[in-house]
């Protein structure tokens, strides 16, 4: 079938513009005079018809001067009607053109090709999704593997270390940073023989041990030293935290120290 007016197969149902409807029925109103009194017939706005704006440029002068032009896009079924209120011999020509075009429309091919094309922007739309969750995995695996090591880790490790680990992973943080943080944050002692030591809850928790060392001096004497560790179990936790990841949230919630 010869294409008289450009047809418009993007939405559910085809349409056609009215602007180019009303130069092919050569009508000599002005458009909008003309298809204010067309929308006076029963026809319904964003049901028959939907405005649409078309940005054309025009010379003015020596310059080009952009201008918003009316317009709207209708379905064939306001497009038949219409010419058929014309009364004219292009009303006439023209609603048989949309006629066979409607019947075209309905033929079990063409159904079949609607099906199709609806399928395929089902499966790009679903591409499109699958894609945006393949990045965010990519992009946590990383972080995951690494908490799994440290979670399944029986190693202790020293809070310069744990350090290194959050900085390795996006923490702005050192060690005498993290030794100041962690005692602001109520997890290690403040003051006194006991400063930079766990406290006893989070040594229960097993979120750090201590390791006592015995030392002999030259002189016979002896003394022991005592170093700060944190378990695999404590080097998740912090790790979470501090990364603000929701894996934390409940070990966060049980554990978190009471502020005085």
């Amino acid at each position: 079938m010869n294409e008289l007016l450009k047809i418009n197969y993007e939405a559910e149902q085809p349409t056609v513009s009215a602007r180019d409807l009303h130069e092919a029925l050569e009508i000599n109103t002005r458009f909008n005079d003309w298809f204010s009194r067309m929308a006076e017939y029963g026809f319904e706005n964003g049901v028959d018809f939907n405005l649409l704006k078309n940005e054309k440029v025009r010379l003015e002068g020596n310059r080009e001067v952009k201008r918003d032009i009316m317009d709207y896009q209708i379905s064939v079924d306001m497009a038949k009607q219409i010419c058929m209120i014309q009364r004219s011999e292009k009303g006439k020509q023209y609603r048989q053109y949309f006629i066979d075009l409607g019947k075209a429309w309905n033929t079990p091919e063409q159904i079949f090709a609607r099906a199709l094309k609806m399928a395929d922007q089902k499966i790009e739309k679903l591409k499109e999704t699958n894609a945006g969750l393949l990045e965010d995995v990519e992009r946590m695996r990383p972080k995951e593997i690494f908490a799994d090591a440290v979670k399944a880790s029986t190693s202790s490790i020293l809070i310069g270390d744990l350090a290194k680990l959050l900085r390795q992973n996006g923490v702005d943080t050192g060690q005498k940073r993290l030794f100041e943080q962690l005692r602001n944050e109520g997890y290690l002692m403040k003051t006194g023989s006991s400063r930079n030591m766990p406290k006893q809850k989070y040594v229960e928790n097993g979120f750090f041990q201590i390791k006592e060392t015995v030392i002999s001096n030259p002189d016979g004497s002896v003394r022991m030293t005592k170093t700060t560790k944190v378990t695999g179990k404590g080097q998740q936790y912090f790790l979470n935290k501090y990364l603000g990841t929701e894996e934390a949230l409940s070990l966060i919630h049980i554990s978190e120290p009471t502020r005085p």
